[in-house]
């Protein structure tokens, strides 16, 4: 066989077949990415489907809070509509501000024992604090994996593949700055 042949022909294949490779790990971490991303889309429709439970439930027990029942109602609408939209600095800001209005809603609680002392509003507490636990867990794993989505597709020379093929940069779910502050434990005592 010819040498000029050999060489020729792998001059022309290498290239394809490294071009073929990074394409198909940019599929695999762009396929990551939206999985965990699809993760966290689950739990934010469990959680605010269990919450208007959670309202009913404290709507029996709390007749002057409604204040405090209805920021909560809104936090979740725009929670929702940030949900719908795929904006994910809307949706980060918009659950910064249900969280919020949970933690608000849960230390109001304080004042109603018979509420406190209720199966079911203990029931969808405890659900709703679990699916807050494993909200953070998953937004934690998506940043990582749309981090390293992003990273592959500005290196070289794997952004000239992304770039062929039109792959899209993931946005993070970065945090608010008021969730970066300290928390003052001292607060949390006083009357």
């Amino acid at each position: 066989m010819n040498i000029g042949l050999i060489i020729f022909t792998s001059l022309i294949v290498a290239p394809f077949a490294w071009g073929i490779a990074i394409y198909n790990q940019l599929v695999t971490l762009k396929n990551n990415a939206k999985k965990s991303w699809s993760n966290i889309d689950i739990l934010l429709k469990q959680r605010n489907s269990e919450l208007p439970k959670l309202i009913d439930t404290c709507k029996q027990h709390m007749d002057y809070e409604q204040e405090t029942l209805v920021r909560v109602i809104a936090a979740r609408k725009n929670a929702e509509a940030a949900l719908q939209s795929g904006d994910i600095q809307q949706l980060s800001s918009a659950e910064h501000s249900l969280e919020n209005s949970l933690i608000n809603l849960f230390s109001v609680v304080e004042d109603y024992p018979e509420l406190k002392a209720s199966d079911a509003f203990l029931r969808l507490q405890t659900r709703i604090t679990s699916l807050e636990d494993s909200i953070s867990d998953r937004r934690e794993f998506y940043n990582e994996s749309a981090a390293t989505m992003n990273t592959r597709r500005e290196q070289f020379p794997d952004n000239i593949v992304a770039n062929i093929f039109n792959f899209e940069a993931f946005q993070l779910m970065e945090f608010q700055l008021s969730e970066l502050n300290d928390v003052s434990v001292a607060d949390a005592f006083k009357s």
